[in-house]
């Protein structure tokens, strides 16, 4: 199995070899040269297998030229140690509760999956992991390769433009963990982590790779989880939609790719907030990016969605046959706060903004298609969005002790206001 860049197919690199560099040299996103559906009695039979076996089944054709059978096991089995049930809300509405790992958010899986590969990868030579994030993806990152052997990272956030939360989990822990707060937003955090990849002078001092999900190992395995809720659904007997709370569309392409494995689920929605590119472009057919607005939801505040090319290639970058499997909505600050109260009302269920936005979308999907079981993404607590849940729904949710860890530690971060300041350090350190 090769990788190719997406910007130049014949630009083809081993899986060792795209999660190392994390980005092709033209900038290209790195994508897998084939997917070969999984033999259709392993869905017949899904619910018989562990959440291990089912991720071995899933990831293996893309990853054994270079990781073992045993290793990819144990690689496995360090990133899938807790679980991720499906709840029941409300007739043919369900949530996949994604948050009970370490950091309490989707991106565990994911980090910790390329933590654990590139700790194989590595053969002690040092390796900077260099990050941007909207939220999640720090504490995530931060968290996975806290302490592994040749790997040193730098996650750059955008300055108050993260909760109190995701900023002392990604500002505390130290050791090889540095954390800069960038005055900007994540669009421009993310720009300048790209810069950085392309920067020669760079090169010659720091071996680069990125724990965004750019990155495929960070992007693949996010795959597991919607194979996890299919098992869990399978049993209803009816059509199954997935709606995922988008920002960098990492998340929902994973399970794209799932369905392309043949998971028989023919519908995704991706439910963004204000940030509506993705909408926007599916009901105009024009493609525009645009500056990311801030809201409540904030780590979907992504206004140029980098793996949104990956769901296009999926596709054949067809138009027509994407609009057939992929739906989306978006919604403003004020729906996502009405949609938590009506959780909490209805089914006594807190949600965090995030995956309030994701069962907007689902049920505004349901308008016209009432009878198809629909699961949306819960991706993190809502203890991590503390304020905006007190502030919305008047309770204060217990804290959990993964929380309770880090938020009295003080912050440490690094203040830098542009690209020659990220490159000064990188140069420097």
């Amino acid at each position: 199995m090769h990788f190719y860049s997406l910007n130049n197919p014949s630009h083809k690199v081993s899986f060792k070899e795209a999660v190392i560099s994390g980005i092709a040299p033209d900038r290209g996103l790195y994508f897998p040269e084939s997917i070969a559906p999984l033999d259709a009695d392993f869905f017949e039979n899904i619910t018989s297998y562990s959440k291990q076996e089912i991720a071995f089944q899933a990831i293996h054709q893309f990853v054994k030229n270079d990781i073992d059978a045993i290793t990819l096991q144990e690689i496995i089995a360090k990133t899938l140690d807790f679980e991720f049930p499906l709840v029941e809300l409300e007739e043919n509405v369900a949530t996949l509760e994604l948050f009970h790992g370490p950091t309490m958010a989707f991106k565990d899986v994911g980090a910790r999956f390329m933590a654990n590969c590139l700790g194989q990868f590595s053969n002690k030579k040092e390796v900077t992991v260099l990050v941007a994030t909207s939220g999640d993806t720090g504490g995530a990152v931060a968290n996975g390769f806290l302490d592994v052997e040749g790997v040193q990272v730098v996650i750059l956030y955008p300055s108050g433009k993260v909760s109190e939360i995701q900023e002392k989990q990604l500002t505390t822990l130290g050791q090889n963990i540095t954390a800069l707060e960038v005055e900007g937003t994540f669009d421009d955090c993310q720009k300048m982590v790209k810069t950085a990849f392309l920067d020669d002078e760079i090169a010659l001092n720091r071996n680069l790779t990125s724990a965004n999900s750019i990155n495929v190992a960070r992007w693949l395995p996010q795959l597991f989880y919607f194979l996890l809720a299919y098992k869990q659904a399978k049993s209803k007997g009816k059509d199954i939609v997935f709606s995922v709370p988008s920002g960098n569309f990492g998340n929902i392409c994973a399970g794209m790719v799932a369905q392309k494995l043949g998971m028989p689920v023919n519908h995704f929605i991706a439910a963004t907030n204000v940030n509506d590119v993705v909408p926007h472009y599916l009901s105009s057919g024009s493609y525009t990016p645009k500056p990311s607005k801030a809201t409540i939801s904030n780590a979907m505040d992504v206004g140029d969605p980098s793996n949104f090319v990956r769901i296009q290639h999926l596709y054949d970058n067809d138009f027509s046959k994407l609009k057939t499997v992929l739906s989306s909505y978006a919604f403003n600050d004020t729906e996502t706060r009405e949609a938590m109260k009506k959780l909490k009302s209805d089914s006594d269920y807190i949600a965090d903004p995030h995956g309030a936005v994701g069962y907007l979308g689902l049920k505004e999907h349901q308008k016209k298609h009432p009878n198809v079981y629909g699961i949306f993404l819960e991706t993190a607590h809502p203890v991590k969005f503390l304020p905006i849940v007190e502030e919305t729904l008047g309770i204060r949710p217990d804290i959990p002790p993964q929380i309770r860890a880090v938020i009295n530690k003080p912050k440490k971060s690094i203040k830098v206001s542009d690209y020659d300041a990220l490159k000064s350090f990188l140069m420097k350190n």
